[in-house]
């Protein structure tokens, strides 16, 4: 299936159904990663990671792998969602620092306002690639931040 076929099929689905399908494809599934919103146009996603058994690590806490994982791929999707078919989007690399243990349910929103969108793809215009850093923060149920996770974020115009 190419990636114009498979753009342009997932285009179709509406975001309330693409939200279903996210939140029970396995690697999300077990690891207790839910999708609670998905804006209409894209540009914000609410994750969050309820502290289960099959999560914790060995002392107790949230498992570092399943924090990351909260994370991906969700600022890709939403830029390939919002720059449309003749831009390519990859995750790059991404870095995680942990500034407290996870002990209770987990939260991350990705954002990007209209103004961020538009400059991105105006540097994807004008360079041949155009590679940034995107930060998201992963906040407990009292609002402290547990993790910071850095992706690094790679577009070009196709």
């Amino acid at each position: 299936m190419s990636a114009t076929y498979a753009y342009r099929w997932t285009q179709k689905i509406p975001v309330c159904l693409l939200r279903w399908m996210i939140n029970f494809w396995p690697p999300y599934l077990g690891t207790g990663i839910w999708i609670e919103k998905i804006t209409d146009d894209f540009r914000t996603i609410t994750v969050r990671m309820s502290l289960r058994w099959y999560n914790r690590n060995y002392v107790g806490t949230h498992f570092g792998g399943s924090m990351y994982a909260m994370t991906d791929p969700f600022y890709m999707l939403m830029l390939i969602k919002n720059l449309g078919e003749n831009y390519i989007v990859w995750d790059k690399a991404a870095y995680i620092e942990f500034k407290k243990p996870g002990k209770d349910t987990l939260r991350a929103t990705f954002a990007f306002t209209r103004e961020e969108i538009q400059a991105i793809r105006h540097q994807a215009d004008m360079n041949e690639k155009f590679v940034f850093d995107r930060p998201v923060d992963l906040f407990d149920q009292e609002g402290r931040i547990v993790a910071r996770v850095v992706k690094t974020l790679y577009v070009r115009k196709k």
